[in-house]
């Protein structure tokens, strides 16, 4: 375990004791204790993480290998581009619970799109997103080149097209794409980018839909993925999953396993090697996001021994923390 421990860890350690709290300090010594043994870490990110600036505690993980693949939506893809380019034009609106439905329109007639207490400016984020990304989309069409949407957007971060109105240090994407980082957006679709590169589509600026590369070949991907870290880690490590949210960002990747298992009959792959999960979801109501770790050894996810956390609370608080406690600060 890091034997660095700066004045966050050390506030976790004196007052996180019970309950939500305790389970968030539990999970981030595992997590500690799963790297230390030689293991991975798989990190799955849902709801507006980007844009509640995770970066600023995610950039650091990813800088100094505490992460080592990613699974996100598209939306958590493209609004931390967003707001590496845009940031200066965000509004806040604290009172976001007292908004009329005028105030909302008011909003939109403003292009302003608003994410619970933060608005994101359309032309000054999506619409130069789009203009950047559009001519990588149309050259690779033309050259019968196809990319996954992360690749895209490794390929515009690292190619130097772009203005920054904050630190790029804070950008979790800009140090995925400095390392390559192996990464995995299924549903990308769903996604302001994905809905206008499906509008180029039907517009006939790009000829092949298939230009962006599918759900299918990044699940194949990840079997690959797993496959070659499992074995290059050994008996000394295995592969963790630390689960932000719920959603496709986690239902998708961790079914990974089961996969290799029963479909391929390939046995020998071992299970994920630690779970966590920060989740405000409610399991009575059948909600596999809310699902108790314990449900996933039924599905062979995971095992009896796996190292089993949830944190039943606000990812934008927890999430931080955990990474804080890991880091050390």
């Amino acid at each position: 375990m890091s034997t660095t421990s700066g004045p966050i860890s050390n506030f976790i350690e004196h007052h996180y004791r019970h309950f939500n709290a305790a389970a968030l300090k539990d999970a981030a010594h595992a997590y500690t204790a799963h790297l230390d043994k030689g293991g991975t870490m798989f990190l799955t990110i849902a709801g507006a993480m980007s844009t509640a600036e995770l970066g600023l505690s995610l950039a650091e993980m990813i800088r100094q290998d505490k992460v080592h693949a990613i699974c996100c939506t598209g939306a958590n893809l493209e609004e931390d581009v967003f707001n590496l380019v845009a940031h200066d034009y965000y509004e806040r609106v604290p009172n976001y619970r007292d908004l009329t439905p005028q105030d909302e329109q008011d909003l939109l007639n403003r292009h302003m799109n608003r994410v619970t207490d933060t608005c994101i400016p359309e032309m000054e984020a999506m619409r130069r997103i789009e203009h950047v990304v559009l001519e990588e989309w149309i050259a690779c069409d033309q050259k019968g080149e196809r990319l996954f949407p992360h690749e895209f957007m490794y390929r515009i971060l690292l190619g130097g097209k772009l203005e920054y109105q904050i630190d790029p240090k804070n950008s979790w994407l800009m140090e995925a794409a400095k390392k390559n980082l192996p990464m995995f957006v299924p549903g990308w679709e769903d996604s302001t980018l994905g809905n206008m590169f499906t509008g180029h589509c039907i517009s006939g600026d790009v000829k092949n839909i298939h230009t962006v590369r599918t759900g299918i070949e990044y699940m194949k991907t990840l079997a690959e993925w797993y496959t070659a870290n499992s074995q290059q880690i050994g008996d000394t490590g295995s592969i963790g999953f630390f689960q932000i949210g719920g959603g496709i960002a986690g239902d998708f990747p961790i079914c990974v396993v089961p996969m290799l298992h029963q479909d391929l009959q390939r046995p020998e792959i071992p299970l994920w090697g630690y779970f966590c999960q920060i989740s405000d979801s409610t399991t009575s109501y059948g909600s596999y996001s809310g699902a108790v770790p314990n449900e996933k050894i039924t599905w062979g996810k995971l095992g009896i021994e796996t190292p089993k956390f949830i944190v039943e609370s606000d990812a934008s608080i927890v999430a931080p923390l955990i990474f804080a406690m890991v880091l050390g600060w």
